[in-house]
């Protein structure tokens, strides 16, 4: 019906990007630099200038989300001073490694601002909880391009910084983050995971994780419509952006833009492709009113055979 949702693609490595092209993916919307982190040591700002110009060449001129670090402590311990945590997911990962090693994190600054010149690249950061990361990350950003600038180094000079939307205190507080970050990502399954208290890697409670809680789309809904008041973009990057039964309702629920593996969009695009926003709206409406996850599912099902009926 005219209505535009932007699919794009999950990356883990360079060598993924031309898959994606082939999908359809109009940009890349979060590249997971983890493993760049996993070997012997810290890679150098040039090992991941080389990693970043691959995925941004390779994907333009369509845009790359790079994600910052998103790793726990636990898988990093081989470099830096780490001491076991009996709770990695609720500890030392995320922005809150990057934020206590401001030289790591300001080294992959580095590499992200030179592989965006002349190119549409944003940064995207994990595990953020509290508008204090945010501007303690973006203090860092503005000190990281005065350094950039100093030494002569072309860079993007207008990067885009957002926030991933996974700890239920940043949605509660959306409208605070929307008036300071760039743009949001939701991942679902973190939100899902830290809204329900469910690790989800756990087989006596897996059966509880469920991104279509009543809980978490209205987490959902305050978000979409945070960023909509403040006019940025917000997109979904969890496992949930690429279920064909979430679609129509993420559409509904506000979402403009949904990242995958790239092997899932053309199955999405399908689903768009034969939907209308009013008939998303009434349909993300009513599972707002549902009580139960399975209630969610079961309409969300019916829906979906009588909209195939039509």
């Amino acid at each position: 019906d005219g209505h535009e949702m932007e699919l794009k693609a999950n990356v883990d490595m360079p060598a993924e990007v031309e898959h994606a092209v082939e999908n359809g993916a109009r940009g890349v919307g979060m590249y997971r630099t983890e493993y760049l982190f996993l070997d012997y040591r810290l890679p150098t700002e040039e090992e991941q200038l080389a990693a970043f110009t691959q995925i941004v060449e390779g994907m333009a001129p369509r845009p790359v989300t790079i994600r910052t670090l998103d790793l726990g402590g636990d898988k990093l311990a081989h470099i830096l001073d780490t001491t076991p945590e009996a709770n990695p997911f609720l500890g030392w990962r995320g922005i809150r490694i990057c934020l206590d090693t401001p030289e790591l994190f300001k080294t992959q600054l580095r590499a992200i601002l030179r592989a965006g010149v002349d190119a549409d690249v944003q940064i995207l950061m994990p595990m953020i909880s509290s508008l204090d990361e945010l501007r303690r990350a973006r203090a860092l950003l503005e000190e990281t391009k005065e350094e950039l600038s100093a030494e002569g180094q072309t860079f993007c000079q207008d990067c885009p910084l957002g926030v991933m939307v996974e700890v239920p205190s940043v949605a509660l507080m959306a409208d605070q983050f929307a008036a300071e970050a760039d743009f949001f990502s939701i991942g679902t399954n973190d939100l899902t995971q830290y809204t329900l208290a469910v690790d989800r890697s756990m087989s006596r409670v897996a059966g509880l994780f469920d991104p279509f809680h009543p809980s978490v789309l209205r987490l959902i809904k305050m978000v979409t419509d945070s960023a909509h008041r403040h006019g940025i973009p917000c997109s979904i990057c969890g496992e949930m952006g690429g279920d064909p039964l979430a679609t129509v309702l993420l559409m509904g629920l506000g979402v403009e833009c949904l990242s995958m593996s790239s092997g899932l969009i053309p199955e999405v695009k399908e689903v768009i492709r034969s939907s209308f926003l009013a008939d998303a709206r009434r349909i993300a409406a009513r599972c707002l009113e549902l009580k139960t996850g399975v209630e969610v599912h079961q309409y969300l099902e019916e829906a979906g055979e009588s909209h195939l009926g039509h």
